[in-house]
Parts: structure tokens; sequence; C-alpha cells
């Protein structure tokens, strides 16, 4: 793992690695099989990741609390896992349930081990980062298009790209660039390349949308915040791409580290009957090769970004949501800064200020 170059207690170092108090995606379920177990970095965190006999997915923070050891590098016992080092046994809640070493130490029975909720939904893994690890988590709702049992049909696609999270969040927040980088594609290739925006607030966020152009190419793009961060938009289909309305995509982000994120980006279809099979049939086998070579445009923008390109650059009228993104996103994250330094008189100590750009 990359040490943060700033700390989780600094608005900046909350602001690189993800507000706490939130739901993230971790990684594709896949990922992790029964009887093993799987690390990974996330939001700044050291995480293990593992199945019990039921199959329910657990997260935990890959460190012994005897010595540090990587659980990650342990043994798989079915309702509970050992550390390799020295047999420390510990359950999915955290509680050392044995020392085979000490039989009876002062360790045993201890809730030693940091936990973090985890749901599964989707075809992704996610948990919750709380800011107090004691608070239970808010409600993860999971947008209409990804829901199970919904009139949706979907696909995840996962990446994991060497770009902060900011960089892709700028991009989903920025329909401008749909008519430009990918003006070559087989459904952003119509429509003007100018146009005038507006932002709508709505109860968790807001929608940035063209005011003269609908339907046409990436026209519009919603930003939700309430227990997770997702950001939602339409690109239309022309009639090859088979049966039902616009090609929706339900996206999240969560960043691995300061330098790097995943990225999941769930490609939905309002279809049902045998148009949804046709569908399905259809993206499989022509569609989604595109939609790769889409993403694989973004990536590489993203990745070439420079690491001072808020700092040099010179918005204009196109990139409002991308200005209202940011200070909502340094509020909040200046908020939980000045939480985590609350002293035990009651006074909150000053908070990081967040940078001008």
């Amino acid at each position: 793992m990359i040490a943060p170059t700033q700390p989780l207690d600094t608005a900046e170092g909350i602001l690189a690695l993800g507000l706490r108090d939130r739901w993230y995606p971790l990684c594709p379920s896949e990922q992790v099989r029964r009887g093993e177990l799987t690390r990974i970095d996330r939001a700044g965190e050291e995480l293990l990741l593992w199945r019990d006999a039921s199959g329910r997915v657990h997260v935990q923070e890959d460190r012994c609390p005897h010595r540090g050891a990587r659980l990650s590098l342990g043994v798989h016992m079915g309702d509970r896992i050992a550390c390799n080092y020295h047999g420390v046994q510990l359950d999915a809640a955290g509680t050392v349930v044995s020392v085979p070493g000490s039989p009876g130490c002062s360790l045993e029975g201890r809730r030693a081990l940091r936990t973090f909720p985890a749901e599964e939904h989707a075809g992704a893994i996610f948990a919750w980062f709380g800011l107090d690890e004691q608070t239970p988590p808010a409600p993860l709702h999971i947008p209409d298009p990804i829901a199970d049992g919904g009139e949706w049909a979907h696909f995840l696609c996962y990446v994991e790209w060497d770009a902060p999270y900011l960089y892709s969040l700028d991009n989903l927040l920025d329909p401008m660039h749909g008519a430009f980088l990918h003006r070559d594609s087989h459904t952003m290739f119509a429509g003007k390349q100018e146009a005038e925006f507006q932002i709508r607030a709505n109860d968790n966020g807001f929608v940035f949308e063209k005011t003269d152009q609908r339907g046409v190419n990436f026209d519009w793009v919603q930003l939700t915040d309430a227990g997770a961060q997702w950001i939602t938009l339409d690109i239309p289909y022309p009639d090859t791409a088979g049966p039902g309305g616009p090609f929706t995509i339900v996206a999240a982000l969560v960043a691995i580290n300061e330098h790097q994120h995943a990225g999941f980006f769930w490609r939905c279809r309002k279809v049902t009957g045998w148009q949804r099979d046709s569908w399905r049939f259809l993206y499989r086998n022509r569609l989604e090769a595109r939609h790769w070579q889409v993403l694989e445009q973004d990536r590489g923008m993203a990745e070439a970004m420079p690491a001072d390109a808020w700092a040099r650059e010179n918005p204009y009228q196109h990139d409002i949501a991308l200005i209202r993104m940011r200070r909502m996103l340094r509020a909040e994250a200046s908020k939980q800064a000045g939480a985590r330094t609350q002293p035990a008189n009651g006074k909150a100590a000053a908070a990081s200020q967040p940078a001008t750009h």
C-alpha cells in the first residue's frame, strides 16, 4: 500500500481518500471466493475480505490484534479466521475467540479487530467507512437501474486506474467531453459541440444538464450523495443497439490510495421479457467491446492528467458542476476533519483549510 501524504484527520486527507460516513463499493463479488482470504486497499484502509460458511461476506482490517501480522496470510476456518503467525483466531465480528498459545489470556473474548459493515448488491461488495466506528451505518440505497428485482437489465464493468478518484469524478460530471473525446464512438457522434448548461438541485445532490439538447449525446448527469455517492447518466442508443430505451450508466468510485482508484460502471437498460434476453445477448456479443473502447479513452485522459491539474486550470461555464461538486466535498471533508479532532472538552479544533481550487 502507498502511504498517504495527508492523514485522515485533515480535510485534504479525507478529500483525497474519500469522505467517511459513506458506503463504497470495494470489488466485484466474484473476487471474494468461499474458503479464501482476499486482501485489498480501499479509501486508505488495508482490508481483508472473506466469506463465512453460509457465503456471507465480511470486511475487516488486515491486521492481527496480537502483533499486527497480515490476517490475509492466515487460515480460513469456516466461521472464523486464524492468523498464521501465532494462531490467534477471530470471528466475523472481530472478536478474539481463541489464543492457542496462551489459552485464557486477556485477549480472548475481546472485540479487538476493526470490522466494517458490509453488503452485496448488483454483483459488487460494499462496505461502510464510518467516521465513528461505534455509530451504526446509514441505509444503503441502491439506484433503481441496478436494484434487485427491478425492470432493468445491467452489467457491471469494473476498472482500476492509476489516477486520483477525483479526476474520474470530474470526468463523469462533464457531459461536454462526450462530443469531443468520444465523438467517434457508436453512441456519442451526434449533436452540437457547444451548449449552455444549468444545475437543478435536489434533496441529495443535483442534476447538471444541457438546456438546448436532450437525448442526442451525453446531455445530462446526476450526482446523488445520500449514504453513498452515485453518478447516473443517460446516453442515447441508435436503433442498431437493440430493443429498449436510452443506455443508462450508474457509476460509483472509490479511492484505492491518493493516486489510484477503482471504478464501477453498471451499464443498464430498461427491458423485460424477450427484449431483455435479446439485449443481453447483443451486449455481450457486440456492444461490450465498444463500451470498453470508450472507457479506455477516459482512462487514458485521467491517467495522463498532471498532479497539479486543479491548481492550474481555468474553468468556464461547462464546468459549473465540477465547481459545485468540489465545494460540496470540501465542505463535508472540513466538517469531518473537525469531528475527528474534537477534544474531550467538546470544543472542536480548527479544521484544515481546503485548497483554493
